[in-house]
Protein backbone atom coordinates (compact mmCIF):
# COMPACT_ATOMS: atom_id res chain seq x y z
CA UNK A 1 0.00 0.00 0.00
CA UNK A 2 0.96 3.74 -1.03
CA UNK A 3 2.12 6.20 1.79
CA UNK A 4 -0.60 8.35 -0.20
CA UNK A 5 -2.63 6.23 -2.04
CA UNK A 6 -4.10 7.62 -5.17
CA UNK A 7 -7.60 6.43 -6.61
CA UNK A 8 -7.48 6.20 -10.48
CA UNK A 9 -10.97 7.38 -10.97
CA UNK A 10 -10.23 10.39 -8.71
CA UNK A 11 -7.38 11.58 -10.00
CA UNK A 12 -8.16 12.47 -13.72
CA UNK A 13 -10.88 15.55 -13.63
CA UNK A 14 -12.97 16.28 -16.75
CA UNK A 15 -11.71 19.59 -18.29
CA UNK A 16 -14.64 21.98 -16.75
CA UNK A 17 -13.83 25.51 -17.82
CA UNK A 18 -15.13 26.68 -14.80
CA UNK A 19 -14.56 30.36 -14.54
CA UNK A 20 -16.41 30.79 -18.12
CA UNK A 21 -19.52 28.58 -16.82
CA UNK A 22 -19.73 31.38 -13.75
CA UNK A 23 -19.62 33.73 -16.42
CA UNK A 24 -22.50 32.15 -18.14
CA UNK A 25 -24.43 32.39 -14.78
CA UNK A 26 -24.03 36.05 -14.24
CA UNK A 27 -20.73 35.73 -12.11
CA UNK A 28 -17.51 36.68 -12.08
CA UNK A 29 -15.24 34.20 -13.30
CA UNK A 30 -11.54 34.78 -13.51
CA UNK A 31 -9.27 32.12 -14.95
CA UNK A 32 -5.39 32.14 -13.74
CA UNK A 33 -2.88 29.84 -15.45
CA UNK A 34 0.21 31.62 -14.14
CA UNK A 35 2.11 32.08 -10.71
CA UNK A 36 2.42 36.30 -12.10
CA UNK A 37 -1.73 37.01 -12.65
CA UNK A 38 -2.54 35.37 -9.16
CA UNK A 39 -2.27 38.73 -6.90
CA UNK A 40 -3.80 40.58 -9.71
CA UNK A 41 -6.87 38.11 -9.95
CA UNK A 42 -6.90 38.11 -5.81
CA UNK A 43 -7.48 41.79 -5.95
CA UNK A 44 -10.02 41.94 -8.87
CA UNK A 45 -12.37 39.53 -6.88
CA UNK A 46 -11.88 41.25 -3.79
CA UNK A 47 -12.75 44.23 -5.48
CA UNK A 48 -15.60 42.90 -7.03
CA UNK A 49 -19.72 43.91 -6.57
CA UNK A 50 -20.64 40.26 -7.45
CA UNK A 51 -19.77 36.99 -6.26
CA UNK A 52 -16.74 35.99 -8.13
CA UNK A 53 -15.40 31.98 -8.92
CA UNK A 54 -11.70 32.21 -9.02
CA UNK A 55 -10.21 29.51 -10.96
CA UNK A 56 -6.59 28.78 -10.58
CA UNK A 57 -4.59 26.11 -12.50
CA UNK A 58 -2.34 24.71 -10.12
CA UNK A 59 0.21 21.59 -10.85
CA UNK A 60 -1.07 18.37 -9.26
CA UNK A 61 2.09 16.79 -8.47
CA UNK A 62 2.46 19.63 -5.91
CA UNK A 63 1.08 19.05 -2.63
CA UNK A 64 -1.18 22.29 -1.17
CA UNK A 65 0.53 23.24 2.13
CA UNK A 66 -1.84 25.55 4.28
CA UNK A 67 0.19 28.42 5.33
CA UNK A 68 -0.04 27.50 8.97
CA UNK A 69 1.65 24.32 8.63
CA UNK A 70 4.90 23.91 11.08
CA UNK A 71 8.33 22.38 10.31
CA UNK A 72 7.01 19.42 12.20
CA UNK A 73 3.59 18.71 10.48
CA UNK A 74 6.10 18.92 6.76
CA UNK A 75 8.26 16.81 8.28
CA UNK A 76 5.91 14.38 9.19
CA UNK A 77 4.29 14.62 5.82
CA UNK A 78 7.39 14.64 3.92
CA UNK A 79 8.25 10.92 6.16
CA UNK A 80 4.94 9.49 5.38
CA UNK A 81 5.53 10.00 1.48
CA UNK A 82 8.68 8.17 1.76
CA UNK A 83 6.52 5.18 2.83
CA UNK A 84 6.24 4.51 -1.23
CA UNK A 85 4.30 6.93 -2.69
CA UNK A 86 4.48 7.68 -6.91
CA UNK A 87 6.46 10.48 -7.83
CA UNK A 88 8.20 10.77 -4.05
CA UNK A 89 10.76 12.72 -5.31
CA UNK A 90 8.99 15.44 -7.02
CA UNK A 91 6.26 15.42 -5.04
CA UNK A 92 9.00 15.82 -2.13
CA UNK A 93 11.45 18.42 -4.15
CA UNK A 94 8.20 20.52 -5.05
CA UNK A 95 6.84 20.50 -1.32
CA UNK A 96 10.06 21.84 0.02
CA UNK A 97 10.21 24.35 -2.09
CA UNK A 98 7.07 25.61 -0.67
CA UNK A 99 8.72 25.21 2.88
CA UNK A 100 12.16 27.08 2.09
CA UNK A 101 10.06 30.27 -0.02
CA UNK A 102 7.24 30.59 2.12
CA UNK A 103 7.05 34.41 3.52
CA UNK A 104 7.46 35.00 7.43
Amino acid sequence: MEGNPRFEASQQLPDVRYAEFARSLGLQGIFVDTPEALSTAWQQALQADCPVLLEVKTDPEVAPLPPHITLKQAKAFMASMVKGDRGTVQVLSDTASQLFHKKS
